[in-house]
């Protein structure tokens, strides 16, 4: 498996980084693309999003959506960049956590 399907498929896993910050649930994410200039940076500045906080066009009380509020939704929520380094660090974190889990489990048969 390419390292961008790997990448991807760790997003899915983490959920909605602010669903997973504002209410401590996994909720399922489209994947949202950081710009650089107006430009996508690439497949790897991707932050998970829920429908709700990705695409859904609301800006209210209860949420905002990054499309198409990017201020107001980087007011309450902290900016692109940040969120995408905390969304590293999660999925660094989750990857270590497989490998302990994995080790286990071949320790656990052997």
């Amino acid at each position: 498996m390419d390292e961008r399907k790997k990448w991807f498929l760790d997003l899915q896993e983490l959920g909605c980084i602010v669903c997973l910050n504002e209410h401590e649930v996994i909720s399922p994410p489209d994947i949202h693309h950081i710009h650089r200039n107006s430009r996508r940076v690439d497949d790897f500045h991707t932050i998970p999003l829920c429908p709700l906080h990705h695409r859904s066009g609301n800006n209210s009380a209860d949420y905002i959506s990054r499309h198409p509020w990017k201020k107001a939704f980087e007011k309450k929520y902290g900016d692109e960049w940040e969120l995408f380094e905390e969304v590293k660090k999660r999925v660094e974190d989750m990857r270590k956590m497989r490998k302990i889990i994995t080790k286990r489990a071949d320790d656990s048969t052997n």
